[in-house]
C-alpha cells in the first residue's frame, strides 16, 4: 500500500506558519532545493489542502517558462504539471480540473482508496489545515521534516488534536549548510 508522507518545513518550536500565516523564516537554498527535487521527481502524487493548491496552481504551472525562471523553477514546474494532484476541499469541484481529484468527504474511505492505487508514496505538501485532518484520522504514514533554526513562539502548529500516542522511526536525517535540518521518520506502525 502507498503511503502519505507529510512534507513540511517546521520552526523549532513546532509551528509550520506564523500567528498570520507568515512563512518567510523558512530557509532554502539550491542544496535544499536539488535534495528536494531528487526525492519528489520520483513521486507521482501530490496531496495539497485547498489553500495550498490554490498557492501552487498561481505560480508553478507556468513558472518554468519564465524569462529569469532557475533551474529549480523549470524543474519543479515540469514535475507539478505532471504529478497527479489531490485536494481535500469541502468548496472545490473538479469539473475543469486537468489531472486532479478532489475529495471534499469521506476523508478516510477516499484517501485510504487512493493509499490502495499502484504508484509512488503520495507526498502531502504543506497544508497545514488538511495534515491536521490526516493527522486526527490517522491517516499520515511519515513525517519530512525540515527544521528551521528559528523559534516562532506562536504560529499555527504542526500537531495539534492529538489523542494517542504515535511512534515514529528515524530513517533519515541530514543537515544542511544553511543550517536546516531534515528529519525523515515512518510511523512504527506502518513499517
Amino acid at each position: 500500500m502507498r503511503k502519505i508522507i507529510s512534507f513540511m518545513h517546521i520552526s523549532l518550536d513546532g509551528f509550520v506558519a506564523g500567528p498570520n500565516g507568515e512563512m518567510d523564516w523558512i530557509k532554502v537554498d539550491e542544496e535544499i532545493f536539488d535534495h528536494v527535487g531528487k526525492r519528489i521527481s520520483e513521486g507521482d502524487t501530490a496531496l495539497y489542502g485547498r489553500v495550498t493548491y490554490q498557492m501552487m496552481e498561481d505560480y508553478w504551472p507556468a513558472a518554468g517558462d519564465k524569462p529569469a525562471a532557475s533551474r529549480h523553477d523549470i524543474e519543479h514546474s515540469k514535475w507539478y504539471n505532471n504529478v497527479h494532484k489531490v485536494v481535500l476541499s469541502k468548496t472545490m469541484r473538479d469539473a475543469d480540473l486537468d489531472n486532479t481529484t478532489i475529495i471534499s468527504d469521506n476523508l478516510s474511505d477516499n484517501i485510504n482508496k487512493i493509499k490502495q492505487q499502484a504508484g509512488e508514496d503520495i507526498l502531502l505538501f504543506g497544508s497545514p489545515t488538511a495534515t491536521h485532518s490526516l493527522i486526527q484520522q490517522n491517516l499520515i504514514d511519515g513525517y519530512w521534516l525540515f527544521v528551521n533554526p528559528v523559534i516562532l513562539g506562536q504560529g499555527i502548529p504542526l500537531f495539534t488534536g492529538i489523542k494517542d500516542k504515535t511512534e515514529l522511526k528515524l530513517l533519515t536525517s541530514r543537515q544542511f549548510t544553511c543550517g536546516v535540518t531534515e528529519l525523515n521518520y515512518i510511523v512504527n506502525s506502518r513499517l
